[in-house]
């Protein structure tokens, strides 16, 4: 499988907040006066850290799994399997699709537009972005799109709660959860090498959108650490890793029979 790690910094875009929504025009000609360029090592190339890190000494059991498991992990990993190829029509057209599910009142001018950094891409180019999630990243997003248009679009406008100054890039957030989601549940692994790896995979088996779903559930629960930490962007790190220790313990559970049964699934709006 492809390997998501790397190295290095890289650039990111640091998404000033608007007060009162995005105030657009039907016009190729968009602006980007509350987009402003910067480094930072927490993100770009390998997007290696906004994961936890397991503890020097942890063990790594391993699980067996039923055949339906094995069924189900195999195709999730074929989903993984796949980058971003700007030269795909299917690729293109979901990528269209992310821009008219995101601004629907607002014309795409190409694929490689100033106009993707209101979403929060780094660039121009989204696909340049793609590099850490895979294909996968955008289906996540289109999943969260369609299944929870309200969350999506509160996300996106940072319309909910008393936001910083300077709020984390969207789009390149949600590239950043659906890597860490990899990570966190061992997706490239034969088979789980952890409790938390070893419960999805039992939501997995009933549940083929599982991967996708948790991706819109994890998206809104950091979105609500964000929050509560009153965090800005250089904070991005910290609130990924309070995002995945809170995840880990709700997904532990002994109760939690399904991923509708998460506490942080009642923060999700349709």
């Amino acid at each position: 499988m492809e390997d998501r790690g790397g190295g290095g910094g890289g650039s990111f875009v640091a998404v000033r907040r608007i007060s009162h929504g995005l105030d657009r025009n039907n016009t190729c000609n968009t602006t980007s006066a509350e987009v402003v360029a910067g480094s930072a090592a927490w993100i770009g190339r390998g997007f290696s850290c906004v994961c936890v890190q397991g503890r020097e000494g942890d063990s790594r059991p391993s699980f067996d799994l039923t055949p339906a498991q094995k069924i189900c992990l195999q195709r999730l990993q074929q989903r993984l399997d796949i980058a971003y190829d700007s030269s795909i029509p299917e690729h293109q057209e979901a990528l269209r699709a992310l821009w008219k599910a995101a601004f629907p009142e607002e014309e795409l001018c190409d694929l490689i537009s100033e106009q993707w950094k209101e979403m929060g891409w780094q660039g121009k180019d989204p696909s340049t972005d793609f590099r850490g999630g895979g294909f996968i990243s955008l289906e996540n997003l289109l999943y969260f799109a369609k299944y929870f248009p309200k969350s999506f679009q509160d996300l996106l406008r940072k319309q909910e709660g008393e936001r910083a100054m300077w709020e984390y890039p969207f789009a390149v957030a949600g590239v950043n959860i659906t890597f860490m989601l990899i990570q966190m549940l061992d997706l490239e692994a034969l088979k789980p090498r952890s409790f938390v790896g070893s419960t999805f995979l039992k939501f997995l088996s009933e549940n083929e959108s599982a991967f996708d779903l948790l991706y819109c559930i994890t998206f809104k629960l950091m979105d609500h650490q964000w929050l509560i930490m009153h965090a800005s962007y250089m904070d991005f790190n910290a609130v990924m890793k309070s995002t995945r220790r809170q995840l880990e313990t709700e997904l532990l559970q002994e109760d939690i029979t399904r991923l509708e049964e998460l506490p942080s699934y009642t923060l999700l709006g349709r």
